[in-house]
């Protein structure tokens, strides 16, 4: 054939009929070839390597624009290419919101020439937009509509059941929601302990979240709406969206995984503070448990960093929230070297299954036609993960000083080698992803 741009050679490709031993043909940032490759203008040794479909973050907060002390989106989204991560879909509670034509723009112009990786920007719902979300959801680089039910870092917050069934009757796309309880947690603001943020899944209770969850299915099948619930925390809320698979798909989170309460709160203190938060090594194994039954569709990071100075202030001043793109892929193929999960199962949560529940254009398998995106990982790479490795402007992660086996080596997005070997490229290329949904808007 031809000749490509660029030639993958060597590595173990992970194809939608699973690993193969092939070489993988660039041009025009697609990928045109797998197999026997012609001449290539470069040729990439993937020798010991195994090629993923490019990851999928699609839960990150970038805090840009109006918190740039704590992240803006060049150095969000550095981090998630050092990571491995080659798309991202950014949360809407910035300063100001992202609620609107004028602040989606905003977020793509800053954006371009900045971003390091492909990406698209949530549109967050309020009272007072709830009308027209069917036309900003429809907006070239929007990732959708973001409901939260209990209110978190920001002031996005639809809390009422007759206001979230605005939001669901405007539009057509799957909705995404963080369910927890609002009234239950005000309710319950008294379980808080000064200084103690251990007691913060106590007042965030098991109770609060399965509430919630139960509230958006029952809107959901009233307004005939698919809706994908976020960094789900409890064992009964996967068994619950499991019997609701026809209107709800969902996330989990690598530090739900990963963390378990009795250990987390006394060693990190407010540094294991999220929302929802933080449970114990119970909910951590259900989660497991649930997780090889099939029901998560997705893995995202939620990625939410604060500043050591704001995390140091005494609970419950401190604010909710870590920082985790960069750690998401190494965190879960140390799971995958330990036995928890299968390498296939973790290519399904992070590629296959964001293009299936979202819609994504040309991305989420190595295929002919598909973007040349590609996580290149070494799985028996030994590492600890250090402070001077993490590029996230807050400086820190709750995962320092861990031992992993497992380690993303290369980022390659629509054909360009962004990351290798720890080192960036000499410019961000990043773009707008495109839907199914709005494809021809």
């Amino acid at each position: 054939m031809s000749s490509v741009d660029l030639k993958l050679v060597g590595g173990r490709v992970h194809l939608p009929s699973g690993p193969a031993s092939c070489d993988i043909g660039v041009r025009d940032g697609r990928i045109v070839a797998l197999g026997s490759v012609g001449d290539a203008g470069e040729t990439l040794d993937c020798s010991g390597l195994d090629i993923l479909p490019g990851v999928i973050d699609s839960q990150v907060h970038f805090r840009e624009p109006g918190l740039e002390h704590k992240e803006d989106l060049e150095s969000g989204s550095r981090a998630a290419v050092l990571g491995g991560v080659t798309a991202v879909f950014e949360m809407p509670n910035t300063n100001p919101n992202t609620d609107s034509e004028a602040a989606i723009a905003d977020k793509l112009a800053r954006a371009k020439g900045r971003m390091w990786c492909d990406h698209a920007f949530y549109v967050g719902a309020t009272a007072d937009n709830a009308e027209i979300l069917g036309e900003l959801e429809r907006l070239p680089g929007t990732a959708g509509v973001k409901i939260f039910m209990g209110a978190s870092t920001g002031n996005l917050l639809v809390a009422e059941d007759r206001e979230l069934a605005r939001v669901l009757a405007s539009g057509h796309r799957r909705v995404a929601v963080h369910c927890e309880d609002e009234a239950r947690m005000n309710a319950r603001a008294d379980a808080r302990v000064p200084g103690d943020p251990s007691s913060h899944p106590v007042w965030r209770d098991d109770e609060s979240a399965i509430l919630a969850t139960r509230r958006i299915l029952k809107l959901a099948r009233e307004a005939r709406r698919r809706v994908h619930v976020l960094h789900v925390t409890t064992p009964a809320e996967l068994e619950l969206l499991a019997q609701h698979k026809d209107v709800a798909t969902c996330e989990v989170t690598p530090q739900h995984l990963t963390l378990a309460g009795e250990t987390a709160y006394p060693e990190l203190g407010s540094h294991a503070q999220m929302n929802p938060p933080i449970r114990s090594a119970a909910h951590r194994d259900g989660l497991w448990h649930w997780l090889n039954q099939g029901v998560p569709d997705v893995l995202g990071s939620d990625h939410a960093p604060h500043t050591r100075e704001e995390k140091a202030q005494p609970y419950p001043k401190s604010p909710s929230g870590m920082p985790g793109v960069q750690t998401l892929l190494p965190l879960m193929l140390n799971h995958v070297a330990e036995g928890r999960v299968t390498l296939q199962r973790l290519i399904d949560l992070t590629s296959a299954g964001p293009q299936r529940i979202f819609g994504l254009v040309r991305k989420g398998r190595i295929a002919a036609g598909y973007d040349a995106d590609f996580t290149v990982v070494d799985l028996k790479a030994k590492w600890t993960i250090e402070e001077s490795w993490l590029a996230s402007r807050c400086g820190w992660s709750p995962f320092t000083g861990m031992e992993l086996t497992g380690r993303p080596v290369g980022t390659i997005i629509r054909g360009n080698r962004v990351m290798w070997q720890g080192e960036l490229a000499n410019a961000a290329l990043g773009e707008p992803v495109s839907f199914e949904s709005v494809a021809f808007v």
